[in-house]
């Protein structure tokens, strides 16, 4: 599966999160049907995926967890730290963000 970066083609949407959200990045990526969002606040991250036209299927899920979770350097991490949403169009997944010790 090839997700494709399109957020330049959803400037409403990132400035929508941007201007109302506590969100300081906000990327939308595609593998064609399904639309996945990717925010990153200053506490959590947030990764949106939903398929309007079907229910979206578990190796779906499980690479698009392992492409977020590679590009956030958590793969060596449990991933039972993410809460997840599901339904069946649609999956949230928040990860909090641990702060260094002080």
């Amino acid at each position: 599966m090839k997700l494709i970066n399109v957020t330049n083609t959803h400037s409403q949407l990132v400035r929508g999160q941007l201007d109302n959200t506590d969100a300081e990045l906000v990327e939308v990526y595609t593998t064609g049907s399904t639309t996945i969002i990717y925010t990153k606040a200053p506490h959590h991250h947030e990764v949106v995926i939903t398929n309007k036209n079907r229910k979206l299927r578990l190796d779906e899920l499980r690479a698009i967890k392992h492409f977020f979770f590679k590009k956030l350097n958590l793969l060596g991490t449990s991933q039972n730290v993410a809460r997840q949403i599901d339904t069946p169009n649609l999956v949230e997944i928040s990860i909090p963000i641990k702060k260094p010790e002080e």
